[in-house]
């Protein structure tokens, strides 16, 4: 089929780690998408204007037919294990609900991602996601159903759970599950394979088998992922662990919440690998190998971070938030900041003008003492200077930093060369605001990055937090006093 005769595209789940990844796709790809949400407010926020967000509950069939009028392509991304009722009777209530009302609609596809593993003794999760798929393609509309393991992709749940075990323990205890075969996928291939769907013709409910190019258990992702990070880990088996037991231990120590880590291991504990390369050929998708998708989803980490407006995901007047900063992903994050009632090319200057003779506006003896250490250990130091005392461009030197991105008046991303466990960023960022009486004021924010390399990287953090507190207080008031005259300062209008 032409994907031009494709009038319309229905997303489900569109806020999930799936849907929310589809979506951006297939908006760059030009389909006329529409999202359903149980509360469209909160995803309308969330997203493109464009995107048309409607209501609609697999729960209650009646607000089902509004939202599926005029649909041609169902991607259905609905799951409930995060619930606090049993999740395979919602979601097998769910799906009988979506059907019926997707026949009564008259879609024409319905693309569906459930999980790979072998009946009889299949876990309730991996048991309830293939009943899903039974369901939604027991009907009369065509259903493609793809089977993945493990996915792999930065924000994902395994990625996260790997990525929290291997950074914070030097030796893990691992139960007898870790050793169990998979086949992780990573995300951008599973993406691949759901846009495949739209011009495959299918006749009744097909299934596709997909995975990456390699055949691997959870240690041995998580002794990869040590690798590429240059971690020494030893892991011992531990063989009495049971899942209970394990769930809660990985609640403790990674993102996961007891009951969510209770389900994941279960169906870890079954092998799920493709045992028919059907979807490569029919969808032309050579998937990547495990070492490949982890630094994939490392880079993309990256990217991401680099597109990110912090003030977005902490708030334009974050003053500090928790004693040690916020995560996100596996970052650490110190911001404040403060309102200067100047423009922002204005505000922009003292930014512009850091480092090198102009110095960092706060306790240059910290900065002195801090590069002197570094100089000592083998690093840049802080005597780098920089190359134009008033123009700064990506690779420009700045001290012990160096320019990563600068948009003028806007953004200044500066990545640390010292020596740390860790890697670190300085991000300053500056927003245009109006005051009561129709003047242009500034918010500039100061976001102090850091993603600790294990536990010498968390206890170095947490030892500095207390001088990030000074140092970018002071920062913030010194810029204001250099921007902002006396007469124009707010107390003294």
């Amino acid at each position: 089929m032409d994907n031009g005769e494709i009038k319309s595209i229905l997303i489900t789940g569109a806020s999930g780690y799936i849907g929310g990844r589809l979506l951006k796709e297939l908006v760059s790809k030009g389909f006329n998408i529409r999202c359903m949400a149980r509360n469209p407010k909160a995803l309308a926020a969330r997203i493109s204007k464009q995107i048309d967000v409607v209501e609609g509950d697999v729960l209650n069939p009646d607000t089902l037919a509004s939202a599926l009028e005029g649909i041609h392509t169902v991607y259905y991304n609905i799951h409930s294990l995060g619930g606090s009722k049993d999740f395979s009777e919602q979601d097998r209530i769910g799906a009988q609900n979506f059907v019926h009302a997707a026949e009564e609609a008259g879609v024409k596809k319905i693309v569906y991602l459930g999980g790979l593993g072998k009946k009889p003794g299949l876990s309730k999760h991996l048991a309830s996601r293939q009943e899903v798929g039974e369901i939604l393609g027991s009907g009369t509309v065509p259903c493609i159903e793809f089977r993945a393991s493990i996915i792999i992709g930065s924000g994902s749940l395994s990625f996260e759970m790997v990525r929290s075990l291997v950074e914070k323990l030097p030796v893990m205890t691992t139960p007898r599950w870790v050793r169990t075969l998979a086949q992780p996928i990573a995300i951008e291939d599973v993406i691949r394979f759901l846009l495949g769907a739209l011009s495959y013709t299918a006749s009744g409910h097909e299934v596709f088998e997909i995975g990456g190019a390699d055949r691997i258990s959870y240690e041995g992702i998580m002794r990869i992922y040590a690798e590429i990070r240059h971690l020494k880990r030893l892991i011992i088996p531990i063989h009495f662990l049971t899942p209970g037991l394990s769930s809660k231990w990985l609640a403790l120590v990674t993102p996961l919440y007891a009951k969510i880590g209770r389900w994941l291991i279960d169906g870890v504990q079954n092998e799920t690998v493709v045992t028919n390369n059907a979807a490569q050929e029919i969808f032309s998708v050579q998937p990547m190998g495990i070492t490949e998708a982890v630094k994939r989803a490392l880079e993309n980490e990256d990217l991401e971070t680099a597109a990110t407006r912090w003030s977005d995901s902490f708030g334009s007047y974050f003053a500090g938030g928790r004693w040690g900063g916020e995560r996100s992903g596996s970052r650490l994050v110190y911001s404040k900041s403060i309102r200067i009632p100047v423009p922002p090319e204005e505000a922009f200057l003292p930014i512009q003008y850091i480092g090198g003779q102009t110095g960092w506006y706060s306790y240059p003896w910290m900065w002195t003492i801090r590069g002197t250490i570094d100089k000592i250990v083998g690093g840049a130091g802080g005597n780098r200077g920089r190359r134009d005392p008033i123009i700064l461009l990506p690779g420009d030197v700045v001290d012990f930093w160096r320019v990563e991105d600068i948009e003028q008046y806007r953004m200044l991303r500066l990545r640390s060369e010292m020596k740390a466990p860790g890697r670190g960023w300085l991000q300053f960022e500056t927003n245009e605001v109006t005051a009561d009486y129709d003047a242009k004021e500034t918010v500039l924010s100061i976001h102090a990055i850091f993603e600790p390399l294990g536990l010498r990287g968390l206890l170095y953090w947490y030892l500095l937090y207390p001088f990030h507190l000074l140092i970018f207080g002071k920062m913030l008031r010194e810029i204001y006093n250099a921007t902002c005259p006396p007469l124009q300062r707010r107390g003294d209008r």
